[in-house]
């Protein structure tokens, strides 16, 4: 097994020696820097697993070096050095990337503890890298993101009903990914090779509905200056797409049931007859059959669009597929922007694993593209994401898993005097990760 490359960089020559000694007793590979661009000029030659950089440095600045890190994308883990009264700073190297933070004097023991966390850190990084690849065929399906049970089912299921010429009704919650699946439909069709028109029959209004659908010839009406080829025609020899159908009036609905029994339909102010040569799909996040119960809804409609039906998941219901989305979401906002936000950090993935995302993947997908918008370091953090997403951390509820902490660490504290190496041995935690929590939970000592 290799040795892990570790570099020192500090421009004070006993913390280098002291720091480099420990670490080559522990069996590690050491190299050393006495400034920030001796640093950069050894990352550039050479591959470092982990970098313990001193934040206060003659020249470059342990943020600087930080950053130029985060900007060339090394896959190197950077570890913060610093005194206690530049904790502040420290956490705010932290919103910027950095691995985790040191503090001087230093216990070797702590240092040992920190430097396997993060080996064992990015162990699982590379295994879970290499299993995304593994599992790319099942996880991606055309357009559609999931490895969960959920999703793989409807991945199954349009694979199975695509190369019929069936239609399909497709229920779901808004944001679930209707359309994509239609899409997906369509691709993965004998009609792939036709067009894909999809039409929002929420977003039409009524009177322009009839003219949208079917087309008009010249003069049919006012504003009809010339003929216009409608959405059914435009479909010809491919998938009409009928979104949020429950939405269309009463009289629309008179005509689309026509349109699928006779597979003929006429422009507005047209005389001759135009054959439906396409296969419908529709949509809808509506309760179809209770709209029928309210007189809402054609009953007879129903079964002409329901021959083949099923249902999208909420994204509550296949929460293991949120990490994966955020991925794909991350790499495609990132890249947009030109913004080097690589992945999300555990505290803010744990509350967006806590969050039943009533938008659903479009509502995961706001969030995410907002995080990367105001985010200012690598990763997006919790305050990144929007209030909605995440509780209200200024006043916990009582028995909430922050409560139950703060109280338990303030108690710990308390009874050992705020000795933070003591603490932190009891609470089975690092000294940085107490003090990390000691300003989160804004936690002072009253002695």
């Amino acid at each position: 097994m290799s040795k892990t490359r570790i570099m020192v960089v500090d421009d004070e020559l006993i913390i280098r020696e002291s720091l480099a000694g420990w670490l080559e007793r522990d069996g590690h590979h050491v190299e050393t820097a006495a400034s920030g661009e001796q640093a950069l000029e050894k990352l550039a030659a050479e591959r470092y697993d982990i970098m313990l950089v001193d934040i206060k440095m003659e020249g470059m600045s342990g943020l600087d070096v930080l950053k130029v890190v985060n900007e060339r994308d090394f896959d190197t883990a950077v570890v913060m050095i610093t005194a206690y009264g530049s904790i502040s700073t420290a956490i705010d190297a932290m919103k910027r990337g950095a691995m985790e933070y040191l503090l001087k004097p230093f216990d070797p023991e702590e240092i040992g503890v920190l430097i396997e966390k993060i080996i064992a850190n990015q162990a699982q990084a590379k295994e879970n890298l290499y299993l995304r690849e593994q599992v790319k065929e099942r996880t991606r399906f055309e357009s559609m993101i999931g490895q969960s049970p959920a999703m793989q089912q409807v991945f199954d299921l349009i694979k199975d009903v695509a190369p019929m010429d069936s239609t399909i009704l497709i229920t779901g919650e808004t944001g679930t990914g209707k359309g994509l699946a239609a899409k997906a439909i369509h691709t993965c069709s004998n009609r792939s090779q036709g067009p894909f028109v999809a039409v929002n029959c929420g977003a039409i209004p009524e009177h322009l509905m009839e003219s949208e659908l079917f087309g008009h010839q010249k003069g049919a009406f006012t504003d009809a200056r010339e003929t216009k080829k409608g959405r059914l025609e435009l479909a010809n020899g491919g998938t009409l797409f009928l979104d949020e159908i429950g939405e269309i009036s009463m009289r629309m609905q008179i005509d689309l049931l026509r349109i699928l029994e006779d597979r003929v339909f006429y422009r507005v102010g047209g005389t001759q007859p135009l054959e439906a040569d396409f296969r419908v799909i529709a949509a809808t996040n509506r309760d179809l059959k209770k709209a029928i119960a309210d007189g809402a809804f054609r009953e007879d409609l129903f079964y002409r669009l329901n021959v083949i039906a099923f249902a999208m998941p909420a994204l509550r219901q296949h929460k293991e597929d949120i990490p994966l989305l955020c991925d794909h979401f991350l790499l495609r906002f990132a890249q947009e922007t030109n913004k080097p936000i690589r992945k999300v950090t555990r505290e803010a993935m744990d509350e967006m694993m806590l969050y039943d995302w009533p938008g659903n993947i479009r509502e995961l997908e706001n969030a995410i593209e907002r995080a990367v918008v105001v985010g200012k370091g690598s990763q997006v953090m919790l305050d990144d994401l929007p209030i909605i997403c995440t509780p209200d951390r200024s006043r916990p509820s009582d028995d909430s898993l922050k409560a139950i902490e703060k109280s338990h660490i303030l108690q710990v504290l308390t009874e050992n005097a705020w000795n933070i190496s003591i603490c932190a041995k009891i609470l089975g935690i690092d000294r940085s990760t107490l003090y990390s929590k000691i300003k989160r939970y804004q936690l002072q000592s009253t002695s």
